[in-house]
């Protein structure tokens, strides 16, 4: 795993966890029977699949986050913490400020991961896919919408279903991304504007024809980005799913 960094984004404010987010960092909110913060899973992901070099760019109530990993000894990796500047806002802004402060380089492939997401994504072989591409993004098809879509004619409805499943691919948090994406960082930071690495820098790559890979996943994930979504995950998924990530 030499030259390879994980890239944990966890600096957000968290506002669909309101009002738990007023007093916790989204990634330290505690799931499962284990009672572990959402970021542990994540950490201990990164860890099972030999990934020991993590920057976690952080913002929001960092001190929580710090306090609790330290320097990443007792989870036996390495961690370092850049902190996000509100120069540079937006994922994207977070991202290209790690590069600015130094915490990552150009020759670099980076392993970049949502900081509200639980997955068993097989980082190794998501590695391994990648070869050749400038990123490679993790999908997942079935996923199902949280509202009920109704088809209109003539200002009519004549047709409805509650909570449909989507058979295409959908972004899940997860992708590995080349260093020399900097350069384009950059320019996107020089407009001054809020950037997202799915809504602004993925796009720009493929419209200047660089090579974007689609690594589908098959398995577990799920995306604890709300309230409505964490009252829904049960333990029992939980010890299902991650529960290897605890026998290492």
């Amino acid at each position: 795993m030499s030259g390879v960094k994980g890239v944990i984004l966890c600096g957000g404010e968290g506002k669909r966890f309101r009002p738990l987010s007023f007093y916790l960092q989204k990634v330290m909110v505690p799931v499962g029977p284990y009672e572990k913060p959402i970021l542990e899973y994540i950490v201990r992901l990164f860890r099972h699949h030999g990934v020991k070099d993590l920057v976690l760019l952080v913002g929001y109530k960092s001190n929580q986050v710090q306090n609790y990993f330290g320097d990443g000894a007792r989870f036996d990796v390495k961690i370092s913490y850049v902190k996000d500047d509100p120069n540079y806002p937006g994922n994207g802004g977070a991202l290209y400020n790690a590069f600015r402060k130094g915490a990552l380089r150009e020759d670099e492939t980076l392993i970049v991961y949502y900081g509200d997401i639980l997955s068993r994504v097989n980082l190794r072989e998501l590695l391994e896919f990648h070869e050749g591409a400038v990123a490679t993004l993790a999908l997942a098809e079935g996923y199902r919408v949280p509202v009920g879509v109704a088809k209109v004619r003539g200002g009519r409805v004549v047709y409805i279903e509650e909570k449909p499943v989507l058979n295409m691919p959908i972004t899940i948090g997860v992708l590995v991304i080349e260093g020399m994406v900097k350069g384009i960082l950059e320019e996107f930071a020089e407009r001054k504007k809020k950037l997202d690495i799915m809504g602004d820098v993925i796009p720009a790559l493929i419209k200047r024809g660089m090579p974007v890979k689609a690594y589908m996943y098959k398995g577990f994930w799920y995306d604890v980005g709300s309230l409505e979504r964490l009252e829904k995950l049960s333990d029992e998924l939980v010890k299902k799913e991650l529960s290897f990530l605890f026998s290492d």
